[in-house]
């Protein structure tokens, strides 16, 4: 991958190099793997990205690989459990969020939707194109972030707030915010 020109925040570690190639920014519909990327972009809040990459694999194995079925039924047992994890970032709201996150999850089932549909439906089920050349160009938040965490918070979601709303769009691919000298930017978009 030498000499091609990627987006400069992951080009100091191999880890974050890699999750730049070959996920962030693709569109991502499968439902447990949305799950997993909302909770995990929640428990980034006030740390790097790179810190949750490191764990991810600790997380997938702490919450049995983002299964929503079983982390509904978590109790205070389970929380005291997550809490010794090392695996994990220990901190009780991030870790009751993943069960918050479960049990709005289910209830959108419940109402005949799923994960995926509900959450590419605010972006009419595409990804957004944006045309960015340099990184302080790209939003924290947008419109369509603050939407969704609205929404998002009334039906239950914790630890989506429109910051992080938005960075859980750029990393399932509903917005397309590699730069475009990247390589990857043309690869995303379809040669626009």
């Amino acid at each position: 991958m030498r000499g091609k020109q990627r987006c400069a925040w992951c080009e100091n570690d191999a880890l974050y190099t890699k999750y730049h190639d070959e996920e962030w920014g693709v569109p991502l519909k499968d439902n447990n793997s949305l799950f997993a990327m909302l909770c995990l972009e929640g428990a980034q809040a006030g740390l790097s990205w790179l810190t949750i990459l490191r764990r991810r694999t600790g997380y997938y194995r702490a919450f049995e690989a983002f299964t929503v079925e079983k982390i509904v039924c978590y109790g205070d047992a389970d929380i005291e459990r997550l809490l010794q994890n090392e695996g994990i970032i220990r901190n009780r709201l991030k870790i009751e969020s993943v069960i918050k996150n479960a049990r709005a999850t289910l209830q959108l089932n419940k109402e005949g939707l799923t994960l995926s549909d509900y959450l590419w439906d605010f972006v009419d089920g595409q990804p957004l194109q944006n045309h960015f050349n340099r990184m302080e160009e790209i939003p924290a938040q947008t419109d369509v972030s603050k939407k969704m965490s609205r929404d998002m918070k009334k039906r239950g979601f914790s630890f989506v707030g429109p910051t992080i709303c938005y960075a859980f769009m750029q990393s399932i691919g509903m917005v397309n915010d590699h730069l475009t000298t990247c390589y990857r930017y043309r690869e995303l978009c379809g040669g626009e």
